[in-house]
């Protein structure tokens, strides 16, 4: 390679020199394939472009390639930032940390135990349609174990009608583990409802999961997209939503670690005449520890909490 293509001149740098050659050869080549399809003069046209674009491509890079010298301005850049900068309120160093949530939430088990009696209540209305609508216990079943089997996609209404052992282990399977799942997430959901949780997660949870159900079921299961039952659908899921509520809100919370960072006064939901969480004063009038105070007198019996 020639030196002056390696080394700039004085306050210059060298760079590769700016061809057109190339977007001339796509062109040349996007024309051969167009005359395939419309007329031999086209593509004529287009091979004529290719191999001047190639030949005057080729003499720009061999033997050689070519440069040009690029002055180089040197100037400062003075980087500034779009961004609005927050001033936080600075916490004092006698102020308590904020608190940590959630300090309780139930059990995995709980959880489970919750799914498998919603699972057993949603039989409830499903049987009762089916009995109904079908004069067969059973059709309910092999409906939903009919996404299980692809033969089962065109059965009739007599077939689903009849006892089949490998619809009701496939019923139970689908069913049980979808139940097991929800009654896990109803464990750790009903701890976010601080008021009503049962009425709110049993009723908000199973129109969630209907309008889930209802957009992807034509995908998981067709046949039971065609002959579904919404109203009743939405029944069942609204009695397993209350049941399973019911009976995991029935067992005690734990504490979660969460808990364990808070301080022992709120641990045992003392009042104190230290400074409260949200940064104020506590009125010492209305705390149980005053100074003069013995425990077992009666301004003692104030505490809000036990030990």
């Amino acid at each position: 390679m020639h030196d002056d293509a390696t080394h700039g001149q004085g306050n210059s740098v060298l760079l590769p020199r700016p061809t057109a050659w190339p977007m001339a050869l796509a062109l040349g080549l996007s024309l051969i394939f167009a005359g395939m399809v419309t007329n031999v003069a086209v593509a004529a046209l287009g091979l004529a472009m290719t191999l001047a674009a190639c030949v005057g491509w080729f003499r720009q890079v061999l033997p050689h390639e070519a440069h040009v010298p690029v002055a180089v301005i040197a100037e400062e850049v003075e980087i500034a930032s779009a961004r609005t900068l927050i001033q936080r309120p600075q916490r004092s160093a006698s102020a308590a940390p904020r608190k940590v949530l959630p300090v309780e939430t139930f059990l995995i088990g709980n959880g489970i135990r919750g799914g498998i009696a919603g699972g057993l209540a949603m039989t409830v209305p499903a049987g009762i349609f089916s009995v109904l609508k079908y004069h067969s216990f059973w059709y309910a079943i092999n409906l939903l174990a009919a996404g299980g089997f692809v033969d089962w996609a065109s059965a009739s209404n007599a077939f689903l009608c009849q006892f089949h052992l490998q619809g009701l282990l496939a019923a139970l399977v689908i069913h049980g583990l979808t139940s097991l799942l929800v009654g896990l997430l109803y464990g750790a959901m009903l701890p976010m409802f601080p008021r009503y949780p049962i009425v709110t997660a049993g009723f908000m949870a199973p129109l969630l999961m209907t309008g889930i159900m209802f957009s992807a079921l034509n995908i998981l299961s067709p046949i039971l997209n065609q002959r579904i039952d919404w109203p009743w659908f939405i029944l069942s899921q609204i009695a397993f939503g209350l049941v399973c509520g019911y009976v995991v809100n029935l067992h005690a919370k734990v504490r979660t670690p969460q808990f364990q960072a808070l301080s022992f006064a709120e641990r045992a939901g003392l009042h104190s005449n230290l400074v409260e969480l949200d940064g104020s004063q506590a009125d010492p009038s209305q705390t149980g520890v005053q100074r003069g105070t013995q425990p077992g007198t009666k301004n003692g019996d104030k505490e809000d909490g036990a030990l």
